[in-house]
């Protein structure tokens, strides 16, 4: 076996040590999946919700919900398929396709939506940051498109705003927007992961500067505020993490197996998280949170608005869910899932070895 092909199984053998989940985020915490929250208003567990019937919709790597479309879910595409979004119903069926005018789509990996406090505009945010290379795009673009009032296929012009980051390029799959400031973040995924604050007015005219803020998880996928500004989520392969604010965790909460979970979002209540997969026919789950991580009101006449709309996707109950606290330390990963991916790493290391000596 030459060099060059032992380097390569070098290669794939260590991408399966960082990719590989060897410890299902609820078998890793031992009392996760036993603690019930005993202020919850409701009894209801995680729940599929529907699974996406558009065979358009393959690689849904961004969701959120309609601040104004009664019982709307939102959701695009990974790269490949150019700068669209779908609207979808609590079936699973697609109510409309809408193409961005003006965007490109070189690897979307999240979306958000908001509402202007000052003139009660509705948008919706797409982040093309993700970058598997690490430094292959000399910027990263966000696009922001005011929400369509109606539901029917039509062409939607963004506004473009371009970003680099102040320490050095670095993939990323999460972006959020503050409900009541409008301040965009982006998390970073990585093993040592950072949430990165752009400045509180976006220039269309120059690069705006991702300055980092806060730490995340490892290997974080997604993100997204809650709809009263009380709080975010951080979504990986394994599980959510609940924050206050950046580096001010407030618990862990363990997600339903997924193929490969790219995606989440709070419902309009502030009451459950929905959480989706990348693959044809995606799965999007309801996982109700528990009452000291639940959306609270505000008092601000935005969120008096937002009360008096729709209080959750129709079909959808409030429910209890289950959660540990954790120090901000642990960054949202389980002990268990660390040593887990140390042990296969170290298994690689074993296989590289044998396979080099039988190669010389």
């Amino acid at each position: 076996m030459g060099n060059r092909r032992l380097a390569g199984v070098a290669g794939v053998l260590g991408l399966l040590a960082v990719l590989a989940p060897p410890v299902p985020a609820r078998a890793a915490g031992r009392d996760v999946a036993a603690a019930r929250d005993p202020g919850a208003t409701g009894g209801s567990a995680e729940r599929l919700l529907f699974r996406f019937r558009d065979p358009r919709i393959t690689e849904s790597s961004g969701l959120a919900v309609s601040p104004t479309h009664k019982g709307i879910v939102y959701t695009h595409n990974d790269s490949g398929s150019g700068p669209r979004f779908y609207a979808v119903g609590p079936d699973g069926r697609t109510r409309a396709a809408f193409t961005v005018a003006g965007a490109a789509a070189r690897d979307w990996e999240a979306m958000a939506a908001s509402i202007d406090p000052a003139t009660g505009q509705s948008h919706l945010w797409f982040a093309d940051i993700g970058d598997n290379f690490d430094g292959a795009w000399p910027d990263y673009s966000i696009y922001r498109v005011p929400e369509p009032r109606t539901l029917r296929d039509a062409t939607v012009r963004a506004t473009r705003y371009r970003f680099r980051y102040h320490d050095g390029p670095r993939n990323a799959e999460g972006m959020m927007v503050h409900p009541r400031t409008g301040r965009v973040y982006v998390v970073s995924k990585e093993f040592a992961g950072s949430i990165y604050a752009a400045p509180t007015r976006l220039r269309t005219d120059r690069v705006n500067i991702l300055r980092r803020v806060g730490s995340a998880p490892i290997m974080a996928t997604d993100a997204a505020y809650a709809p009263d500004g009380s709080g975010f989520v951080i979504r990986t392969y394994f599980s959510a993490s609940l924050y206050r604010a950046p580096d001010k965790l407030i618990t862990r909460l363990t997600m339903p197996p997924l193929r490969q979970a790219e995606s989440i979002t709070y419902t309009s209540d502030g009451q459950a998280l929905l959480t989706g997969s990348e693959g044809p026919r995606s799965p999007v789950h309801l996982v109700p949170l528990p009452e000291s991580a639940a959306a609270r009101p505000a008092g601000s006449p935005s969120a008096a608005r937002e009360r008096s709309r729709p209080s959750r996707v129709p079909g959808v109950p409030d429910a209890a869910a289950t959660g540990t606290s954790m120090t901000a330390g642990d960054a949202g990963v389980p002990a268990g899932v660390i040593a887990a991916w140390l042990a296969v790493a170290l298994g690689a290391t074993g296989i590289i070895a044998l396979i080099a000596r039988r190669a010389r």
